[in-house]
């Protein structure tokens, strides 16, 4: 299929409209979860490793976690992400608390490192 100077523009803009509606604006860590799974009844962020500061690590850490009936995580497993960044990840989402549920569940947490330093 070709397609002409048109039709490469409107597929680029439907791509870029629909990632910037996926992609969340974070800082330094924010974590998001799946929408319509177990809302999260408290959070701890993840320690911005300081090596990973100073080399300017940034990026995303996807982790799966398992949720026992009574809201706390019963197991992780990291998805991706950069290797000094997956353990404060997996460390904090391991304190989370979810609201409790009649089953164990399993959804992703990503959690987002983003560099806040402001240089002019």
């Amino acid at each position: 299929m070709r397609l002409g100077r048109k039709g490469s523009v409107r597929i680029f803009t439907a791509v870029l409209a629909g990632a910037m509606l996926l992609t969340p604006y974070a800082w330094a860590q924010h974590s998001s979860t799946d929408d319509g799974a177990r809302k999260v009844k408290s959070r701890v962020a993840p320690v911005y490793p300081d090596l990973a500061k100073r080399m300017a690590v940034t990026g995303k850490v996807k982790i799966e976690v398992v949720i026992a009936p009574d809201g706390t995580v019963k197991r992780t497993r990291v998805v991706g992400g950069h290797p000094l960044l997956v353990n404060p990840a997996v460390d904090a989402v391991k304190e989370w608390k979810f609201n409790t549920g009649a089953e164990e569940t399993t959804q992703i947490v990503v959690f987002e490192f983003k560099s806040t330093d402001k240089t002019d």
